[in-house]
């Protein structure tokens, strides 16, 4: 049973989505799909629209096999920690190959980039403290520091966010000695960030999400851009918990957990550093809404999708020590979600997974599951009272979701 895997968060599920899993399937020539999700809060620092096992469904419903959750503290994360973590899994789970989706759409010019930073790295470094320096923040340094040393077409454009993961996902499979394959398919029509339609079938999530929390009367824009169990799912969760997640469901609990704080308390949470403590407090003392506070905190020096990662580790209480004590790989497989041929490729190939397998809650102790038990908590403040213990809940009672 030949094996590709895809790193993915699925905010919502959409046709872009269904586009990267078959071409990854076809140029992988594979019988299996092996997706490692974030759990329920994202890369970009935000709670996901709906939670991790309607996502999970979605996945399942739509071809992918097996669903792994990538753990919190690497979910949450800049590209580099989120690469490993989720590479360790695939490797973890005998997969084959990885195949994610890029704006180069070609694997040469990932090798060749990669090459040229071993060869380059510390100019490359002593650039990016350069452009640091003038207070850019560290993804434009980045790009800025690679466009100074380089001159040739075959490179990666660094600015774009799709190829800055792909080269991550590269990078650690190479310091894990990972025997995974590295394949990329470009990505098709919308752009990562778009926040308007720009096709007719195909949108980012980004501009589904802004299409779904500004339909204030009920029509919405999005069918034609989801699959139909991404559609039926969204508003069986929308009648079912009566929200979407945003994180303006947070604001209050966030507000109060920085009023709550001193200074040197917040110094010890994950992210928290040079002075940003001062900036966070004196901001949530005027802010009245969420998008007010990151206006508020926000500096050419640190992007808004730091700043919210941040801000969910402060909502979290992920203190440093939570997040730097352990290894850059994962250390267990928390199974989500199976079809029948997932179950297949599980029963054949579990005793080679060289990390446990996790199937049940109460089965396993650690550190960092407790890390993601204490988010899915968090999670679920976002929603009514009447229906927040069922989600609470959920936690430890859901066994991974079976699709025959």
């Amino acid at each position: 049973m030949k094996s590709v895997g895809l790193i993915v968060e699925y905010n919502p599920f959409h046709n872009g989505h269904a586009f990267h899993l078959n071409a990854s399937k076809e140029v992988a020539d594979a019988d299996v799909v092996i997706a490692v999700m974030s759990g329920n809060f994202l890369q970009r620092g935000e709670p996901a629209l709906v939670s991790k096992w309607y996502r999970t469904k979605m996945a399942l419903l739509n071809g992918v096999d097996i669903v792994f959750e990538l753990p919190y503290r690497f979910a949450v994360q800049k590209a580099e920690t989120f690469a490993n973590g989720a590479v360790s899994i695939l490797d973890a789970a005998c997969c084959e190959s990885i195949c994610f989706g890029s704006e180069s759409g070609n694997i040469s010019d990932f090798n060749y980039t990669i090459e040229f930073l071993q060869e380059q790295q510390q100019p490359f470094e002593d650039h990016i403290h350069q452009f640091m320096a003038t207070g850019v923040s560290y993804p434009k340094a980045v790009s800025l520091a690679f466009q100074q040393l380089s001159d040739s077409k075959k490179y990666l454009d660094l600015a774009k966010p799709n190829n800055i993961l792909g080269l991550e996902y590269i990078k650690a499979i190479n310091q894990q000695k990972s025997m995974l394959r590295p394949l990329t398919v470009p990505r098709k029509n919308a752009d990562y960030h778009d926040e308007h339609f720009a096709s007719e079938t195909i949108a980012s999530a980004t501009s589904i999400r802004k299409a779904i929390f500004s339909d204030v009367d009920g029509k919405t824009e999005v069918d034609q851009y989801v699959p139909g169990p991404t559609k039926l799912l969204l508003k069986e969760y929308l009648q079912h918990f009566h929200v979407f997640h945003q994180w303006e469901n947070y604001w209050s609990y966030l507000q109060f957990r920085l009023l709550h704080c001193s200074p040197d308390e917040l110094r010890e949470v994950y992210e928290v550093e040079e002075g940003l403590e001062n900036r966070l407090l004196a901001a949530a003392l005027e802010a009245g809404s969420f998008y007010e506070f990151m206006q508020k905190v926000k500096t050419k020096r640190y992007t808004w999708t730091r700043l919210q990662r941040l801000c969910v580790h402060i909502l979290t209480n992920t203190k440093k020590v939570d997040i730097t004590s352990y290894p850059v790989k994962a250390s267990y497989l928390r199974l989500l979600g199976m079809t029948g041929k997932g179950k297949e490729y599980l029963n054949r190939k579990k005793r080679e997974f060289s990390l446990p397998l996790v199937s049940k809650l109460s089965s396993f102790k650690g550190h960092e599951i407790t890390l993601d038990i204490k988010a899915a908590r968090i999670y679920s403040l976002g929603i009514p009272n009447q229906v927040k213990n069922e989600l609470i809940k959920q936690e430890f009672n859901q066994p991974p979701i079976y699709i025959k």
